[in-house]
């Protein structure tokens, strides 16, 4: 599905001309402004899967910030700002395709960061109720009680449960059920498994942070299916040979001067994995 199918940056005329007649002198920076024009990125045009390659610094998650920006996608976690962003965003255009999204967000690295925090800080409020219920079980089980009003109806009840159960099911049975303490990559994965729903419009920055190569492997295929099957149109800042191999997807360059569509295999990055694996393949012809 195509939901966004151009997307217009101002070029570097129109971003020289903005500061010549800008006002404001005690700004160090007049970030987005300079970023892309410096690769004379003027335009994207999208297909389904839409990748945007390149190092730190390139200018992959500046787009795709001022992007979802421009289209009031949904995000989480704040991003930096400027006092020129609103500027930048005056200046750029879009064009959206003939179907309407039923959902837009932007998935950073951060959103990822701070929801596996949450994680933890359930499952520590979990783990202090739990030690307070072991005591409440020892002190209801060994204690003599007398039922003296209906105040003290909800103690008998404790003391009752306490008597007719083991310590661990007595636990369970008044502990709420635990959020799974997951590794890092399972909670990066499950973040976006949970997140991408049918029918939306979804970019993601580095989604490959905190997941192993496995881990990578089943999100390529998550999000294959997800264009396919569940109309989902896909912008992805990656330098992940594994998102970089997904099928029918288009890839910007923007380490180029000049940012152009590549093959994935004539991607810097991948030719560096392709050249050591070449250089060691007897080591695995040995191992076989």
């Amino acid at each position: 599905m195509l939901y966004l199918s151009e997307f217009r940056f101002p070029d570097a005329d129109r971003e020289y001309t903005f500061r010549l007649r800008e006002k404001r002198t005690c700004f160090d920076t007049m970030y987005p402004f300079f970023v892309l024009s410096k690769h004379s990125l003027e335009r994207l045009d999208f297909e389904p899967i839409t990748i945007l390659y390149g190092g730190n610094g390139s200018g992959k998650t500046t787009a795709l910030n001022v992007i979802a920006e421009k289209l009031g996608l949904k995000r989480d976690a704040l991003f930096n700002r400027s006092d020129f962003y609103g500027d930048y965003l005056d200046m750029c255009r879009y064009k959206l395709g003939r179907e309407h999204y039923a959902d837009g967000r932007i998935i950073t690295s951060d959103d990822v960061f701070d929801f596996m925090l949450d994680v933890r800080s359930v499952n520590d409020g979990i783990d202090a109720k739990r030690s307070e219920l072991f005591d409440e079980y020892t002190d209801c089980k060994y204690s003599s009680f007398q039922l003296r009003s209906l105040d003290d109806y909800d103690r008998l009840k404790k003391v009752c449960a306490s008597r007719s159960k083991t310590m661990s099911k007595y636990v369970r049975a008044n502990l709420k059920s635990n959020i799974r303490e997951r590794s890092n990559g399972e909670s990066a994965f499950s973040y976006f498994t949970d997140r991408i729903g049918e029918n939306g419009l979804y970019l993601l920055d580095e989604p490959e942070n905190s997941l192993a190569p496995e881990r990578q492997t089943e999100l390529v295929k998550y999000l294959e299916d997800s264009v396919r099957y569940f109309g989902c149109q896909l912008i992805i800042a990656t330098h992940s040979p594994f998102l970089l191999a997904m099928r029918g997807a288009k890839i910007y360059d923007f380490d180029e001067n000049i940012v152009d569509v590549k093959k994935w295999t004539e991607l810097h990055n991948v030719m560096l994995f392709y050249e050591f694996f070449k250089s060691h393949e007897k080591d695995f012809e040995s191992d076989l």
